[in-house]
């Protein structure tokens, strides 16, 4: 139900600027794929943080998120996560899976560690760092993965680069969108900590 209100209310939103992606950057270097990219939201932090903290929200803004959701926290007080992304480069589609830990500092930094033998990667670690700027929020986010399934050899890491930066583009809006229309009543126990 939280979900449908969500949605709802990102449809209905109207942004009075759209999500300013400042730069972004992708390389691969023997067989790591690295990200970095800044983005200035029209969306306060609290509410974008609370997007990204919130791992069942995914589903809304990403076209390549399958299935998300909170997986709570394990023995050592780490939140967990879950995510299957499906996607496709060229002809070769591949559903992937990604068990992991959150660490994070609210309103500071959120990072999502991949435990590797549970997932379809080595390695797999995200940081988003947040900042308020301009009645607004601004993102630095850092990517770095190896896969652990095959890639096509020349084509393929082009392809997957510009599918990455694509559809990381197109979420923008989606999660802006999300972010002006959160409310901490909405938020889930898993995001605000409670």
């Amino acid at each position: 139900m939280r979900r449908l209100v969500v949605v709802s209310l990102a449809l209905i939103a109207t942004a009075a600027q759209a999500a300013d992606l400042r730069s972004v950057s992708i390389d691969r270097v023997d067989g790591v794929y690295t990200m970095h990219s800044v983005v200035w939201f029209d969306a306060r932090i609290d509410a974008v943080y609370n997007v990204f903290l919130d791992w069942d929200l995914s589903e809304q803004f990403s076209s390549v998120v399958v299935e998300a959701r909170n997986t709570g926290s394990d023995a050592t007080g780490d939140r967990g996560f879950y995510t299957r992304n499906r996607a496709c480069v060229l002809f070769f589609c591949k559903s992937v899976e990604r068990y992991g830990a959150v660490e994070h500092e609210p309103l500071k930094f959120i990072r999502a560690t991949v435990d590797a033998e549970r997932s379809d990667f080595h390695l797999s670690n995200e940081s988003w760092e947040f900042a308020e700027e301009q009645d607004g929020t601004l993102i630095v986010y850092r990517l770095e993965m190896r896969p652990k399934f095959w890639i096509p050899p020349v084509i393929g890491p082009y392809v997957l680069k510009r599918k990455m930066r694509n559809d990381g583009i197109e979420a923008l809006d989606r999660i802006e969108s999300i972010a002006q229309a959160w409310e901490p009543s909405l938020a889930s126990e898993f995001a605000t900590g409670q």
